[in-house]
């Protein structure tokens, strides 16, 4: 296949002392690269090695048919721009003098910019919406602001491959998500090839046509997101030892209580998440369940109950599994229930809490309508109406929780 970018045998260093060797890299023109691994692990130094700020071990970086670190300066900057974290030095520069920089290599000799290049300037930082501090000193302004007038910087040079290096880390969650949509904006619409780090995993699966893992003196892995992002593989290469990172789901849970449970969770639909974190924080142990294997909540019940009871995904419940249910609900000291109301798969959860109800457990409704659900599901005197689809009123038999005609 030809690529449009291309690393062959790079090796990575300092003081031709190598760091990583044969590196291997192919991108589509338009794809985005995201480098990812523990710190230390060479994700700067690679980049700054394809940039050109760190002269190569051995290898080659190809753009194109074109050796990259060969090109003569003006020219590379025509074609490849550079945002890394190091601050500029400036004197008395505003933003939009910052921004403007972007144009020298289109400037000639006296860098005087054209009625062009400034209409350049001005696009560029509009799209990265920091036209409002166009007059402002630029090292007056936040860490934030500064990355993003960086990139409006690199955007003036209409590059034909961007490196970034961490260029997500001192934005708040908008800009976040901002910056890497303006990334793919660029790659859809200018066809522009990125290739940056991010220590924001989460964000990686979602931005990233490949990544790139780091680890140790080679690459550890090169593929899609759906390649990487497999169980077990991060928490691996990141050498996770308290808590967890689900690789599916891209979320990250701290270490578990380690106790006896003393709560018994009812959730399902993403209602008990809070709740399961908000224990975790008291150090309370707890057991979840019923849970579908599919459920919103049942990555996080896996990573921070003492034991999560999981039913088969679109499988009805098993009677074997709602009397297990029951007897961990009773080996219990309390019941949290989640959910406001119960659909027609949950009766075994349903049931769970009547089960409560009968043999007197304390029971906490943590729902949007804690106090109307209350109303309506805590049993009066013994007897309740039947589920649905059961006629006849039904009894509830003390020590067992079980309904009873």
């Amino acid at each position: 296949m030809d690529y449009y970018f291309t690393t062959k045998q790079m090796t990575v260093g300092y003081q031709k002392r190598p760091l990583i060797r044969d590196i291997e890299i192919g991108l589509k023109k338009g794809e985005i690269l995201t480098l990812i691994g523990p710190n230390g692990a060479g994700k700067s130094t690679v980049l700054k090695s394809i940039a050109g700020q760190l002269s190569l071990i051995a290898g080659t970086v190809l753009l194109g048919k074109e050796d990259l670190l060969r090109m003569p300066g003006n020219r590379r900057a025509r074609r490849m721009a550079v945002v890394f974290t190091e601050r500029l030095r400036t004197e008395l520069m505003t933003c939009a003098d910052v921004a403007a920089t972007g144009r020298y290599p289109y400037t000639g000799r006296f860098g005087l910019l054209s009625s062009a290049d400034r209409e350049a300037v001005r696009e560029a930082m509009e799209l990265v919406h920091v036209t409002e501090l166009s007059e402002q000193d630029f090292s007056r302004i936040s860490d934030g602001q500064r990355q993003r007038v960086m990139l409006a910087r690199a955007i003036c040079q209409e590059p034909e491959i961007l490196i970034l290096d961490e260029p997500t880390s001192y934005l708040d969650v908008r800009y976040k998500l901002e910056f890497l949509s303006i990334l793919q904006e660029l790659r859809r619409k200018r066809g522009l090839t990125v290739i940056m780090s991010l220590h924001e995993l989460e964000l990686a699966a979602r931005v990233a046509d490949r990544i790139l893992c780091l680890k140790g003196e080679y690459t550890d892995r090169f593929g899609t997101p759906e390649e990487v992002f497999v169980p077990g593989y991060l928490s691996d290469l990141f050498g996770i030892s308290a808590g967890s990172f689900d690789e599916v789901n891209g979320s990250m849970e701290l270490e578990p209580a380690h106790s006896a449970p003393e709560v018994f969770v009812i959730a399902g639909g993403g209602s008990g998440r809070n709740v399961y974190r908000s224990l975790q924080r008291e150090g309370t142990a707890f057991i979840s369940g019923i849970l579908f294997e599919n459920d919103l909540d049942y990555p996080a019940a896996k990573a921070l109950a003492a034991e999560v009871i999981g039913a088969e995904s679109f499988e009805a419940v098993a009677p074997e599994l709602l009397e297990t249910a029951k007897e961990k609900l009773l080996s219990c000291r309390r019941v949290i229930c989640c959910r406001e109301r119960f659909g027609s798969m949950e009766q075994a959860n349903r049931e769970l809490l009547d089960c409560a109800y009968a043999v007197g457990k304390p029971v906490e409704l943590r729902c949007r309508n804690a106090g109307e659900a209350a109303r309506r599901d805590a049993p009066q005197e013994g007897k309740r109406p039947a589920p649905e689809g059961v006629t006849g009123p039904q009894t509830f038999q003390k020590g067992t929780g079980k309904w009873q005609r």
